[in-house]
């Protein structure tokens, strides 16, 4: 039975048009290009996961507890769409042998992660992301060096206008006591709070910092602050980090409430935000040291740190700071054949293609509408075929901008298109 309304995309998902290409591709090539020149090499995992390694990175987040695309059980595991790459890549870094090479492992990734989000501008249930990771490095100074790294892409890209905000929030040695601290604090407010809020206060307190319910902000200003809680080697650790910034020339907005969204984070956090923006949808690049998941996922205990960049949100910024890139046409050569001439036409495009882009006009058409499009297609020379002229393996090659037309034979072509 035919269908009243044709198919439209999924909801929260969006098609990436050919003329927004250019500009996101640009933002790939710098991505790939700074992460090479800090010496990191790339990695690509699947986009398919067992369910069991993506809740470790925290079941009961909303990253996992509410957004995450399970797919329907075939055989003896539970799969699901990655929410994000930095679970995947420690199991590579370990199931690969990266762990018996040179450490750390500088790795980077650029592809689509999947969260069933609720679609708004700028947020997408599939989107991409630029991450970078040091596997197998404790040293504050690859917390320092990814962090440079973040700010040299997001600068490469043309974008200047940047906010750097900066915590710690400890480890397993302190944390557990501050997590007691910050629930005696908030439950004797937990009538006031949201429905997610009093629920988080017993499993996720240190969200608790990063709400954004207005009814809670108030609540914050007298939370105890975790940089005021660290032991000994977290607040060593967070201290040399900040030194590292600063010889750096990088500046930097302390933030006591930024505690990041997965429960695998330990010590530093950063976020990265275009300047005068707020709220986590609006960040730029996410990430810090999560030295604890490589455990979490039955693996031997190894330090790691990196980030998440999001390519969708820079990309618009991009857009919306008046950059452009300049399109290449979709081919640079347009064989035209007027007549009952589609092998020859075939055969001229593959004699052209050594040196160029070309694309054949097959449609029967007027040779008028066929140089139309030839020009609309952008194209910088019409090879123009004719039966007479085909005959002796000649055609007339025509310049688009200075509408130069000469009659060459087949085999002079390439040179005359190099």
């Amino acid at each position: 039975m035919p269908r009243t309304e044709p198919i439209k995309a999924a909801r929260g998902v969006r098609d990436i048009l050919p003329a927004a290409i250019p500009l996101w591709r640009q933002a790939e090539q710098e991505a790939a290009a700074v992460a090479k020149r800090f010496g990191y090499e790339e990695i690509a995992t699947p986009v398919i996961e067992q369910v069991e390694l993506v809740e470790r990175v925290g079941e009961q987040t909303d990253t996992v507890a509410k957004e995450l695309y399970r797919l329907d059980k075939r055989g003896s595991q539970n799969l699901a769409l990655r929410p994000e790459a930095t679970a995947g890549v420690v199991r590579a870094y370990f199931e690969g042998g990266l762990n018996q090479g040179p450490q750390p492992s500088r790795l980077y990734l650029i592809g689509p992660m999947f969260r069933h989000d609720k679609p708004q501008k700028g947020r997408y249930r599939q989107f991409f992301q630029f991450n970078v990771e040091a596997i197998g490095g404790a040293s504050p100074g690859f917390d320092a060096e990814v962090i440079e790294l973040a700010l040299s892409w997001l600068n490469d890209v043309g974008l200047q206008d940047l906010r750097l905000e900066l915590n710690s929030i400890g480890d397993g040695k302190c944390r557990p006591a501050y997590l007691e601290r910050l629930k005696d604090y908030y439950r004797p407010l937990k009538s006031h709070l949201h429905a997610d809020s009093q629920l988080r206060l017993e499993r996720n307190p240190l969200r608790l910092l990063d709400s954004k319910v207005p009814q809670e902000q108030p609540f914050k200003a007298d939370a105890p602050k975790i940089t005021e809680h660290l032991c000994d080697e977290c607040a060593a650790h967070w201290a040399d980090v900040r030194r590292l910034l600063d010889a750096a020339g990088i500046a930097y907005q302390l933030n006591p409430y930024l505690v990041r969204g997965l429960d695998y984070y330990t010590r530093t956090v950063f976020e990265f935000y275009p300047g005068g923006a707020s709220g986590q949808q609006d960040a730029l690049a996410s990430g810090g040291r999560y030295d604890g998941l490589a455990a979490a996922e039955g693996w031997p205990s190894t330090p790691g740190v990196g980030f998440a960049g999001g390519v969708d949100r820079v990309v618009e910024l991009m857009a919306a700071s008046g950059q452009e890139v300049i399109a290449k046409p979709a081919a640079d050569v347009v064989v035209i054949p007027d007549g009952e001439l589609s092998i020859e036409a075939a055969e001229v495009a593959r004699i052209c293609r050594a040196v160029r882009s070309v694309a054949v006009d097959y449609e029967t058409r007027s040779l008028r509408a066929k140089m139309k499009w030839a020009n609309k297609l952008g194209a910088k020379w019409v090879v123009l075929l004719t039966p007479d002229v085909a005959k002796r393996r000649a055609a007339q090659l025509r310049e688009m901008t200075s509408g130069e037309q000469t009659e060459l034979d087949w085999v002079e072509l390439p040179t005359r298109l190099a």
